[in-house]
């Protein structure tokens, strides 16, 4: 099986392209930099952007399954930015796909698609896109993640979105990298009454979604035209699970907080001072990370077990005893202090 995957130097991709190698298929990494994984076996790189119509083009030629993982996230910036690359380059990606006659594409979606600012306890599928989106991110992963579920059936093209929710592990270079950077300069803060709870995934766990997800889809699968939430089957508190990792990294647990409202309005005040002048990077505070950090985001996996036969690798518990050597390390190379 020949297997085109985006952004396979990314977390998640590599990751992927990874349990794609240990399964003796060939893959080709679609990525504008050299990636890490070219060195193993069955792994080819075709550089390209995903905004580049011919390239794109280019690289889905003889390729039975797409993996689309590359995506822009953020809690800040121009809406073209994320409208660019997570929308019109996911459909030029479809597109191309069908029409270079592709069996298959699995999108990595993710739950902020459905996120409207009030909390989500065991959420399922059935919960729709909200009105009004708090950034531009979650607007642009839904638009591109409708447009990979009404493809599905064209030119005998398989698809499903897969929403895979806070995913962590070794070599995290977004997530556990800020966490860790935060609490070492003293910038971290519990938002809201810390009582709210939260679905996980370990990166392993995700991959591996993304690979049953594929091994069964067809246009007229269960799964074909649905998008399904992934994550560990325990949910966690958000606060408590934060702790647990600075613990593992070496690092005083969160003691200082902020009310959800004055985190908001923090966030709004950022927000202006950021447009304004502007600055450059993220604003330190958000509306949107602000609900982000004090809402429950809690999901069911029962319909990704039930159509195509989800289940995890490696436990929850495991994931934390292989993640702890990069925690350490990363609370070691940070430096600062609090």
């Amino acid at each position: 099986m020949s297997n085109l995957v985006t952004g396979g130097s990314g977390f998640l991709g590599r990751y992927l392209v990874e349990q794609l190698v240990a399964r003796g298929e060939t893959i080709r990494v679609f990525c504008r930099s050299e990636p890490e994984c070219l060195s193993l076996p069955g792994v080819t790189w075709f550089r390209g952007d995903v905004r580049d119509v011919e390239a794109v083009m280019s690289a889905c030629r003889d390729i039975s399954t797409v993996f689309h993982c590359a995506a822009v996230p953020g809690i800040w910036g121009p809406w073209s930015l994320y409208e660019n690359i997570n929308t019109h380059g996911t459909r030029t990606l479809l597109s191309a796909a069908a029409n270079a006659g592709a069996a298959r594409f699995v999108y990595t979606s993710s739950p902020s698609v459905i996120f409207d600012g009030s909390d989500m306890v065991d959420a399922d599928e059935s919960r729709p896109y909200p009105d009004r989106f708090l950034c531009g991110y979650p607007r642009s992963k839904a638009l591109a993640e409708a447009a990979v579920l009404a493809a599905n059936g064209e030119r005998d093209l398989a698809t499903v979105a897969l929403r895979p929710h806070l995913i962590w592990g070794p070599r995290d270079n977004h997530l556990l990298p800020r966490l860790i950077q935060k609490a070492r300069h003293g910038r971290l803060r519990q938002v809201g009454d810390g009582q709210n709870v939260i679905s996980t995934v370990y990166v392993e766990n995700a991959a591996a979604a993304h690979l049953q997800a594929a091994d069964l889809l067809s246009p007229d699968a269960p799964h074909a035209g649905n998008a399904y939430f992934i994550n560990e089957p325990e949910s966690v508190n958000l606060w408590e699970w934060i702790n647990l990792l600075l613990e593992l990294a070496e690092l005083p647990k969160v003691s200082r907080s902020i009310s959800t409202p004055a985190a908001r309005k923090l966030g709004g005040a950022l927000e202006w001072v950021w447009r304004i002048l502007p600055l450059k990077g993220d604003p330190p505070m958000t509306r949107f990370l602000a609900e982000q950090l004090a809402r429950s985001h809690s999901f069911s996996i029962e319909a990704a077990v039930r159509d195509f036969g989800y289940r995890r690798i490696v436990t929850a518990e495991e994931g934390l005893r292989r993640v702890t050597p990069y925690l350490k390390k990363l609370g070691q190379e940070t430096g600062g202090g609090i």
